[in-house]
């Protein structure tokens, strides 16, 4: 027992003495339009039938059109809707979309927020023969009264099936303390989906017959697509497959990707990401779809979610989920086999920039909007170095167990590169094992085990992490 107690505490030490190296490939990022600047860029999209011209919205209410080129040197002015927003917490313009069939409905759609009372308002807005939209032809599709400033959510975009898409955050505060993650009869907390071709009695819209919750008799708005979100504020769909991938921002603990079906249950707040919101109380993951992919707030907090790369310019990004971070100014980008993410990456940190948004031009090209007043791009012409480095993988991270202290039950989480083959091994203070908490093959990704230690006495116990390639150990208190 000596023997594998002394074992354990070499192990801990080793772990503290050597720690780990972040090494980053070459920065890859550059400015989009380095001779322009812009104010808080917020949203950044592309119209059909309209080449070579890209439009980025600014928080304060104003939407611009410029020459998708990096020699361009001005812009235009689409809309300005300035006094009409409410900068208020997370508020301002933070959502633009153009109808995608522009000749025969040509409309600019937008999600701002508007004080006394504070509210969500999703509008659309007639484009002139100029393409500019004149203020005066605001027509409101619907508002949404915001209880708090922040979760606003943000993004609004028309699918594959010409549908409009709109993201509404939980209603804010911390916790979701109204409870809207979980309620269908409010329209916080969720992925909305509405017809804008058509009107439903009392409605500037249409329900889609289709939507899943049409027709219901337990008063769920129908509007609703999917649920259980709590502020996402980033969504796209895939050019190529047209699923819908949402980054869902997290209270303290996770940040999270999901692929969104109709009609699921995404659990906020009785999830944050694959962890029990409350830890302590436990909870009941029946009917709950868990997030492709997560990570835990280790000098970041706030995701912005991003696009699954489907350009021609950077071709060892095709197929993966480019991702960053708002707090943090990291980018990355995962791969998923349709089943599991894996093979998550770092391509380049912003630095305190804060990442607000990833668009695409129309050749599906992406490009970042930066709160510095820059819009970035990934550049082309260093690509090579993509290959070379290997995007040299996330390091093995075993987390601290939360709550710590506790009683009587708590998590662990921890994080793999690729896959491997892992234990997770549970020892008393005198090296005595108490318990197995993991033995099998896992996936790249984000993973947590809930421990219950009921049956334990009170005292300190020692987690091990055993993989292919690396033991990791934590102490952690059970207090009674």
């Amino acid at each position: 027992m000596k023997k594998s107690y002394q074992s354990i505490l070499f192990l801990l030490t080793l772990l503290i003495l050597s720690g780990f190296s972040d090494v980053k490939s070459q920065p890859l990022i550059e400015a989009a339009y380095p001779e322009l600047g812009f104010s808080q860029p917020i949203d950044f999209q592309f119209a059909n039938g309209i080449d070579d011209t890209v439009f980025v919205a600014e928080r304060a209410g104003r939407i611009v059109k410029l020459r998708n080129d990096i020699e361009a040197t001005s812009v235009f002015e689409v809309l300005d809707i300035s006094s009409k927003i409410s900068t208020s917490g997370e508020g301002g313009l933070i959502g633009f979309t153009f109808h995608p069939d522009l000749e025969k409905h040509p409309y600019l759609f937008v999600h701002y927020t508007s004080p006394d009372p504070f509210r969500s308002v999703f509008s659309r807005f007639t484009l002139g023969d100029n393409g500019e939209a004149d203020e005066s032809s605001e027509f409101i599709l619907f508002e949404i009264d915001q209880p708090f400033s922040n979760h606003n959510a943000g993004q609004i975009r028309f699918g594959p099936d010409g549908y409009l898409y709109i993201a509404t955050g939980d209603g804010g505060s911390g916790g979701d303390p109204l409870e809207n993650g979980q309620n269908r009869s409010t329209l916080l907390g969720n992925i909305l989906r509405i017809d804008v071709n058509n009107t439903d009695p009392g409605l500037n819209y249409s329900i889609p017959a289709d939507n899943p919750f049409v027709d219901n008799s337990q008063g769920w708005r129908e509007e609703i697509y999917a649920w259980g979100f709590r502020n996402p504020f980033r969504f796209s769909f895939d050019a190529e497959t047209g699923e819908l991938w949402v980054g869902d921002v997290g209270q303290n603990r996770r940040e999270e990707v999901n692929i969104v079906e109709a009609g699921k249950n995404y659990g906020w707040n009785t999830m944050e990401g694959s962890l029990c919101f409350d830890p302590v109380s436990g909870c009941d993951q029946t009917g709950l779809e868990l997030p492709v992919f997560e990570y835990g707030l280790d000098g970041s907090q706030s995701i912005t979610g991003g696009f699954v790369y489907r350009g021609n310019e950077v071709t060892e990004l095709a197929g993966r989920y480019v991702y960053a971070d708002f707090s943090g100014g990291e980018i990355w980008s995962f791969a998923y086999d349709g089943d599991s993410a894996f093979n998550n990456q770092s391509i380049d940190n912003l630095g305190g920039n804060r990442i607000v948004c990833f668009g695409e031009d129309q050749n599906r090209e992406l490009y970042i909007c930066s709160f510095d007043g820059n819009i970035y791009r990934i550049n082309p012409s260093v690509t090579s170095s993509l290959e070379e480095d290997d995007f040299l993988p996330s390091k093995i991270r075993l987390n601290q167990n939360y709550p710590n202290p506790f009683n009587p039950g708590t998590v662990i989480s921890f994080s793999l590169p690729e896959s491997s083959e892992v234990s997770l091994t549970v020892y008393n203070v005198v090296g005595q094992k108490v318990v197995d908490l993991v033995n099998r093959r896992m996936s790249a990704g984000e993973h947590s085990v809930n421990f219950d230690a009921s049956n334990l006495s009170s005292g300190v116990y020692i987690y091990v992490l055993k993989t292919n390639s690396a033991t990791l150990t934590r102490s952690m208190a059970l207090m009674k």
